[in-house]
């Protein structure tokens, strides 16, 4: 037995929206919806002020700046006797590969402010036998002693005991402002000023490998993470040379990503009079733009074919900075080759299999266009959400730094003697001298060890963390729903505008921004907090991801990688369903469950529609973006690897040209996404407002289409009597 029509609608699908010849586009007349959870959010907003403040009060952005010697003064920091001393030395670094040295978060030595670090293998033993011959051996060692130890004849056992000197120094450099051992692999051997092994002052010859160890053990505990001090290491001199190229570079990047501005703006604004043939000019230009990557990867991997080192695979060289290396490789070319054949296929097929919607696609862009001509302010609206964007960006990360800082200085005991049963345990070093440890443990020092404390504040530092993580995501998401639901009313306005641009109100922006943020900012608050959970929780997963990589436990991993899955899944849909809950609550003023109700029960009505066309303008969108960013690229490429004579002497000199280039196409894309954000979310209100033209009105002299012409002829949507008026016509001439 069928259900009828209309019950299938009613009773699944809700009802359709019946016409109202009231209805002339967004509400004006409505209220304010979601008020509770508007004050909600107000008064997280204020909480969050207060955490803030207090953040601020109690927290001291030093400590994550300055390294803190064992008496807990900051290295480096102005006003204070180390000012001129801003790296933190070790005295016996080999101290630190002790196993408890993560656990305990503190390295079993003395730690010192220097101003340097040490450039030579020495002893203090060794010291001690030519210093009376050559006063410089003093006058270099006692620059990594304490401060007031001034007696070289001291006893060695008494100065190992006491902590006055190291019993060695190795080469060094500054790391982390930290003097780390110089490490330098020669032919696959580990040295430290080409040596591979060394005296400990205590009269025992070490090997190199034992201060690497030691040295990864410091950098674990510093960094939290497994990475060692060598690839650390190498990776700082990238850094540099990285900075470098920024520092050359930076005035032709800009120029860049000026340039990409101005070709998204004539981008726009040329779709307002050509959309059509424009994005009929894109995707040719794609398919023969790869087409032509095809050949030329073709053309490269048979050239290489029975040339030296030339089939060695990327793995076999691993990670090289000289990215030329790579392209003299026939597996990197037909990598290029078959991925651009895939994405070569896939543009055809969906030319092929879908030009129909593609044809409406387009039609939509044209109307989007010319909605954006008339409302030109729209395309400057990103700046106002980037702002805000901005602010809640700066306001988490000082408030993250500030609860990191907190906390005051904690010390404990530090001994020398493998048996001192007080190793470890918390200290006040202002009482300690007075103390019976340093009876027990002779040489036992009360050394800083972290910041911290015991208080209420101090034991939920890390949950205020993970609220302010929440209330940031929350506050990121509301900024974009703004943005969202502003430009929905927008380009609404000029949709249900019956006779365009005439009809349109004035001031469409101004006058959507005053409506969502006096009525509807407890229903974009709403929207905002149940996506911002869904991101806190895909957050946390990651975390454990990251920690539970080591895990053998197969269950426990696939149960995670499932969950992160599902959480991501769900993210997306509750993106698409607030983005269209934001556009039905820009138009009719309603709560966001209603609203989103609403959206989702018409675009089910019409699912073959927004299953195939949405993601066609998507893809054609996408288009533009990759036109934009590549052809900006192409430039950038030929101007930095100095391929264009006119200027070829303004090119910097730069240690890897890729870094500039990468950085002017992902700024080209990133500026050309934001034009194309403005484009996409003018699409989906016109499509929207689109269903709901087809469901209210029917083409008639009475109930007239609101959607363009050239969309309403694609469609076999023209302009027609319903069938009650020409029954009534043709009774009428009878």
């Amino acid at each position: 037995m069928t259900r009828p029509k209309g019950g299938y609608y009613k009773s699944e699908l809700g009802e359709p929206h019946k016409f109202d010849p009231t209805f002339r586009g967004p509400v004006r007349h409505r209220g304010c919806t979601d008020v509770l959870c508007c004050v909600i959010f107000v008064i997280i907003i204020l909480g969050y002020i207060v955490l803030g403040t207090v953040a601020w009060m109690h927290g001291d952005p030093r400590k994550v700046v300055y390294p803190t010697d064992s008496h807990g003064q900051f290295c480096g920091q102005q006003g204070t006797p180390n000012a001129k001393k801003a790296i933190l030395f070790y005295f016996n670094i080999l101290q630190c590969a002790n196993p408890t040295v993560l656990i305990n978060l503190q390295c079993p030595t003395t730690q010192l402010c220097v101003s340097k670090c040490p450039d030579r293998f020495a002893t203090y033993i060794d010291m001690q036998l030519h210093y009376r011959r050559n006063k410089s051996y003093w006058e270099y060692y006692k620059q990594f002693c304490k401060p007031d130890f001034k007696n070289p004849d001291k006893a060695f056992s008494q100065v190992l005991r006491d902590e006055d000197c190291p019993s060695m120094i190795v080469p060094s450099r500054p790391f982390l402002q930290r003097c780390f051992p110089d490490f330098i692999t020669r032919n696959g051997t580990l040295t430290v000023a080409n040596q591979t092994s060394f005296k400990d002052g205590h009269g025992e010859i070490r090997s190199v490998v034992d201060l690497r160890d030691a040295a990864n053990k410091v950098t674990a505990m510093q960094q939290g993470t497994k990475s060692g001090i060598t690839s650390l290491l190498d990776a700082k001199e990238v850094g540099i040379k990285i900075f470098e190229d920024y520092a050359s570079s930076w005035f032709w990047i800009l120029i860049g990503l000026v340039i990409s501005m101005l070709v998204s703006l004539i981008f726009i604004l040329l779709l307002r009079f050509t959309a059509g043939v424009l994005f009929w000019m894109v995707i040719f230009g794609v398919i023969a733009a790869v087409g032509y990557g095809i050949w030329h990867c073709y053309w490269e991997y048979s050239s290489l074919q029975g040339k030296p080192d030339s089939d060695i695979t990327i793995s076999d060289i691993g990670f090289q900075t000289d990215f030329r290396v790579y392209l003299q490789l026939r597996q990197t070319w037909f990598i290029f080759m078959i991925s651009l054949a895939v994405i070569e296929a896939i543009v055809i097929l969906v030319l092929i299999f879908l030009r129909n919607r593609v044809r409406i696609a387009i039609a939509l862009l044209k109307e989007g266009s010319k909605a954006i001509g008339c409302i030109m302010t729209t395309l400057f609206y990103p700046i106002i959400t980037f702002l805000l964007l901005a602010l809640c960006i700066a306001y988490w990360a000082v408030t993250a730094v500030f609860l990191a800082s907190s906390g005051d200085a904690v010390y404990k005991v530090m001994s020398t003697l493998p048996n001192c049963k007080y190793t470890n345990l918390t200290c006040d070093p202002e009482t300690f001298s007075q103390s019976n440890v340093t009876t027990l443990c002779p040489g036992s020092q009360c050394t800083f060890a972290f910041y911290g404390g015991e208080s209420l504040y101090h034991r939920y530092i890390f949950v205020l963390q993970l609220c302010n993580l929440l209330v940031f995501l929350w506050l990121v998401n509301f900024t974009i729903a703004l943005g969202q639901c502003t430009l929905a009313g927008a380009f609404a306005s000029y949709y249900w505008a019956l006779r365009k641009p005439a009809d349109i109100p004035a001031y469409p922006l101004g006058s959507s921004f005053g409506r969502a943020l006096r009525y509807h900012t407890g229903s974009l608050a709403f929207g905002a907090l149940i996506l911002s959970i869904v991101q806190f929780i895909r957050i946390i997963l990651e975390y454990l991801d990251h920690k539970l990589k080591g895990a053998h436990n197969a269950c426990t991993r696939f149960l995670l990688c499932c969950l992160k899955c599902c959480f991501w899944c769900l993210e997306h849909f509750i993106r698409f369903m607030n983005r269209n809950a934001y556009i039905m609550i820009s138009i009719y003023g309603k709560n966001f469950c209603a609203s989103a109700r609403d959206a989702f029960f018409l675009l089910m009505r019409n699912v073959m529609r927004v299953a195939v066309l949405d993601k066609v303008t998507d893809f054609l969108l996408f288009l533009g973006k990759l036109l934009i960013s590549g052809s900006v690229g192409v430039l950038a490429f030929f101007f930095f690897t100095r391929q264009i004579p006119v200027i070829q002497e303004e090119v910097p000199s730069l240690n890897y040209y890729w870094v500039p280039l990468l950085t002017v196409i992902f700024g080209s894309y990133m500026i050309a996404h934001g034009f194309f954000n403005v484009y996409a979310m003018c699409v989906d209100t016109l499509f929207l407002c689109f269903l709901l033209d087809l469901e209210k009105n029917d083409g008639s002299v009475s109930r007239p289409y609101y959607m363009a012409s050239s969309l309403r002829d694609i469609l076999n949507k023209r302009n027609r009597k319903r069938p009650d008026e020409k029954k009534k016509g043709r009774k009428q001439k009878k």
